[in-house]
């Protein structure tokens, strides 16, 4: 069975994946290929699992290139 989402809830997914495909954008990555930027997310997700440096040493490239705390 399928979940039903109300309004709101389908309003606010749809930000999310919109502001998500935005920084694939930011990235430089807008023309590259689905696949290969699945590909990416996906080493990158099994990359810093647990490993808090990492994770640091990232948001502070993308704090940086956002201006600001990355939010």
């Amino acid at each position: 069975m399928g979940r039903t989402m109300t309004s709101d809830a389908r309003k606010k997914d749809t930000r999310e994946k919109i502001e998500l495909g935005g920084l694939i954008v930011k990235a430089g990555l807008r023309y590259e290929k689905r696949a290969l930027l699945l590909g990416a997310l996906m080493e990158l997700a099994d990359k810093i699992k647990g490993d808090e440096g990492e994770c640091s040493r990232l948001t502070a490239i993308g704090a940086e290139a956002f201006g600001n705390d990355g939010e």
